[in-house]
């Protein structure tokens, strides 16, 4: 799930903590996060948030999680105002 508001983009995405490696899978529903980082103490969302934020080129601060940060599904928003930018992203992680 991807939708512009007022407040930013929320997009919907499913991790999996303890990969090989961070990386990005595409799939027909929500985009699936590999990450290195063990899901204890929030290392998980925090590496989540500093991974997308390199990838995507947004500042970290521009991030948050609204809903899942204690599960592998999870809702950030992403205040971002940039058509240009919000058009890169559902892109990047939907196509």
């Amino acid at each position: 799930m991807i939708k512009e508001t007022k407040d930013g983009l929320i997009l919907s995405v499913k991790i999996s903590p303890n990969s090989s490696k961070n990386e990005i899978i595409k799939t027909d529903g929500q985009p699936k996060i590999k990450l290195t980082a063990q899901p204890v103490e929030g290392k998980a969302n925090k590496a989540l948030i500093e991974f997308l934020s390199k990838e995507l080129k947004i500042p970290k601060t521009s991030f948050e999680i609204i809903k899942g940060s204690t599960s592998k599904e999870k809702t950030l928003c992403i205040k971002i105002f940039d058509n240009e930018k919000i058009q890169f992203v559902k892109k990047y992680l939907y196509s």
